[in-house]
């Protein structure tokens, strides 16, 4: 929903409504928990509102069912490796099942089944007739006729019948999900996924209504659904009430805040708004058991994304734009999070310590030496990066040790920059008798203090290894 909701001003309220006037709230409960429900959205760039084809990031409209479930096998495996997803979520519109691309468009279905993850298949309406409705009933209808001939008896394929049906008022809509369930009968409710009426905001009106008894509901959240909540109290808050005693069939099937600007999930702010949703909506999530899908897993260009893609044609992968972002989506889950080492890493010709200066959380901001003060500006943590290499990620900035501009000469700059899969983020930690050097895997340079400076302040470099001490480091978890 992310192109949708750029639209909106971010200090605009859209209210969260509880429950209506005198509406029952008793609770009629299919389901335990939905936590085994731990997934992500994989979207369009275009977002999912698109007249054509859905193509979603990686792939393309050429690729052939084999290709298609090649390229979706590194994608999926990225989201399991990387975050221990086990649910993705898919849109879906008639362009797509109806035409030749539907028979690709499967690879990544089947791919995800064979994977043991579960797949929602979430009906998008178009661009040019964005109104929250159904864009063609008679469309609407083939298109699910369609998909449940294919996936109705496969146990790993969930669906949700519309995404966001705002356009139709509470009832309206849920004479439409009925119909929607007497339509394709033999789909068993358990697999079936009815949004929350509006913004899938509203729960209890499906919750007490029987006709949906036996089925899951859907749960849409954001920050700019309500600017006027901004602690993480009211967003626990927000979410309970939405849900009042439905909690054992409620999954969160999108919630989602910005993750390439290097915001710290992991500590609790009462200035960034979008920290305390995260960490509100998380931590009550945690605590009602709810299943949380998060927008998205992987958007191009979508600066929400918890992942981001690299390389070409079926050699793709995944690579986590914060790592803070993700400890939150894994705590929402009921995961354990594991909590980071944060180290000083100090130059043994100074005794200073690597620093980003003015303890910026800027990109571009400048690495320097310093004088140890216990700052988190000069606290790292060193993620595997595979191959032998770690990213070196700043704590207070959540942002990667960087060669400016990805250059390969002496007196290069160091920089801090939003963590991607860059091999000019990518550093071996080298042995050279007691001490170590950082080696730049893009270059094969090493990390230099510029002109063996022992002042606070001395730049940071990259430059040709050698024996100085000015290019050997210690670390010390701190």
């Amino acid at each position: 929903m992310r192109r949708m909701k750029r639209l909106l001003p971010l200090g605009m309220a859209v209210s969260v409504v509880v429950a209506a006037a005198g509406l029952a709230v008793t609770a009629a409960p299919a389901h335990a928990a939905t936590n085994d429900f731990k997934g992500v959205n994989w979207a369009d760039q275009r977002d999912n509102f698109v007249d054509d084809v859905l193509v979603l990031g990686g792939l393309s409209t050429s690729d052939s069912y084999a290709t298609t479930q090649a390229k979706a096998n590194a994608v999926l495996s990225g989201f399991q490796n990387n975050l221990g997803a086990n649910t993705v979520r898919l849109p879906v519109n008639h362009a797509t099942v109806s035409g030749a691309y539907w028979g690709s468009y499967r690879g990544i279905i089947d791919a995800a089944a064979a994977k043991g993850m579960k797949v929602i298949l979430s009906y998008w309406e178009g661009s040019s007739s964005r109104n929250g409705l159904v864009d063609n009933l008679t469309q609407f209808w083939s298109m699910w006729q369609t998909i449940t001939d294919a996936y109705g008896a496969n146990s790993w394929v969930y669906f949700e019948p519309m995404n966001e049906p705002y356009g139709y008022s509470d009832a309206d809509w849920k004479n439409l999900a009925a119909q929607w369930l007497s339509n394709y009968a033999g789909v068993p409710r358990g697999r079936v996924i009815i949004s929350g009426a509006g913004y899938n905001q509203r729960l209890i009106t499906i919750g007490s209504d029987s006709r949906f008894d036996g089925t899951y509901i859907s749960r849409h959240i954001y920050q700019f659904f309500d600017s006027s909540l901004t602690t993480e109290q009211q967003w626990r808050d927000a979410l309970r009430n939405s849900i009042g005693s439905y909690a054992g069939r409620v999954i969160v099937t999108e919630w989602g805040a910005p993750m390439t600007d290097g915001r710290n999930y992991n500590a609790s702010s009462t200035s960034d708004s979008f920290v305390s949703f995260i960490r509100g909506v998380a931590a009550e999530s945690r605590a009602l058991g709810l299943g949380t899908v998060y927008w998205p897993g992987v958007r191009i260009d979508d600066w929400y994304s918890i992942q981001q893609l690299s390389g070409s044609g079926t050699n793709l992968s995944l690579t986590t734009t914060n790592q803070s972002g993700r400890d939150q989506l894994r705590y929402s889950w009921g995961l354990a999070v594991t909590t980071p080492t944060y180290y000083r890493v100090t130059n043994r010709n100074s005794g200073k310590v690597m620093d980003v200066i003015s303890a910026s959380t800027a990109n571009n901001a400048e690495i320097k030496q310093w004088t140890w003060n216990g700052g988190a500006n000069q606290k790292w943590e060193f993620q595997d990066a595979g191959g032998g290499y770690v990213r070196v990620v700043n704590q207070n900035s959540g942002r990667c040790l960087d060669v400016a501009g990805a250059a390969t000469t002496d007196g290069a700059n160091v920089i801090q920059y939003a963590c991607g899969s860059g091999t000019n983020q990518q550093w071996q930690w080298q042995a050279t008798g007691s001490y170590f050097r950082l080696v730049a895997r893009h270059s094969g340079k090493c990390l230099d203090v510029v002109g063996s400076g022992t002042g606070d302040g001395a730049d940071i470099q990259q430059y040709t290894c050698g024996s100085g001490t000015n290019q050997q480091w210690t670390r010390t978890a701190s």
